[in-house]
C-alpha cells in the first residue's frame, strides 16, 4: 500500500467507508486519469457497490475536490514547516528539498492533485486556487528576500517562482520508488534551485 493510501493519512475522513472510497479514487485517478475513471472503478477498489458511493459523495467530482483540497493543504503545510532559518539561501534550499521530497513520497496523490485540476467545478477550482496561490507566495517571498539581501538575482520573479515550483511538482509525474530516495532527490533539486538564482 502506498504511503498516500495508508488509512492513517486519511484518518480525518469518516466513516471508514467514505475513507475507502477516497483512497480508491486517489489510486484510480492516478492510474487512469479522472475522465477515464468511472464510479464503478472507484467503488470496486473500495470493495463496495457503485450505488454506495453516492451515500458518501454526491459525485465523482466531489471526490476529486476532497482529494485536491487535502493534497494542496498538505503540500502547503510542508512548505510552511520547512521555511525556517534566516538566510534566504538556506530557506530556499529547505523549501525546495521538502516540497520535492513530498511530491516523491506522495507521488500518487500529488499526480492527481497537480494534473487533474481541469476537472474541478469552477467553485471548487477557485477554492483550490487560493491554496495554490499561498504555495506560490511561500516561494516568491523567499526569492524576494534573497534579492533584497543581495543573495539572489531574479530578473523575473513570477517566472522564477513558477520554475522553482515546477521542478518539485514535476517529480509526481515520473517518480516511482525505484527512481531513488525522496530525501536525496530533494537535496539535488534544492541545489539546482539555488544555482538558478545565485547572484
Amino acid at each position: 500500500m502506498s504511503a498516500v493510501t495508508d488509512p492513517l493519512v486519511w484518518e480525518h475522513v469518516q466513516p471508514a467507508a467514505a475513507r475507502r472510497l477516497l483512497t480508491g479514487a486517489v489510486d484510480a485517478f492516478a492510474e487512469r486519469g479522472y475522465q477515464a475513471t468511472t464510479t464503478r472503478d472507484i467503488a470496486s477498489r473500495a470493495g463496495m457497490s457503485p450505488a454506495a458511493l453516492y451515500v458518501h459523495y454526491p459525485s465523482k467530482e466531489r471526490l476529486l475536490f476532497e482529494i485536491s483540497l487535502y493534497g494542496h493543504n498538505a503540500a502547503l503545510d510542508v512548505l510552511r514547516s520547512a521555511d525556517t532559518g534566516s538566510a534566504p539561501a538556506d530557506r530556499l534550499r529547505s523549501l525546495v528539498a521538502a516540497f520535492t521530497a513530498w511530491h516523491a513520497e506522495h507521488h500518487t496523490i500529488a499526480r492527481v492533485v497537480q494534473y487533474e485540476l481541469a476537472a474541478l467545478s469552477p467553485e471548487h477550482l477557485a477554492e483550490v486556487a487560493t491554496i495554490r496561490r499561498a504555495i506560490s507566495a511561500q516561494i516568491e517571498q523567499v526569492l524576494t528576500d534573497g534579492v533584497a539581501a543581495g543573495e539572489f538575482t531574479v530578473p523575473d520573479l513570477p517566472g522564477t517562482t513558477l520554475a522553482v515550483l515546477s521542478l518539485s511538482i514535476d517529480v509526481a509525474r515520473w517518480y516511482t520508488p525505484h527512481r531513488g530516495d525522496p530525501a536525496a532527490l530533494g537535496k539535488l533539486y534544492a541545489d539546482l534551485a539555488h544555482r538558478m538564482v545565485q547572484a
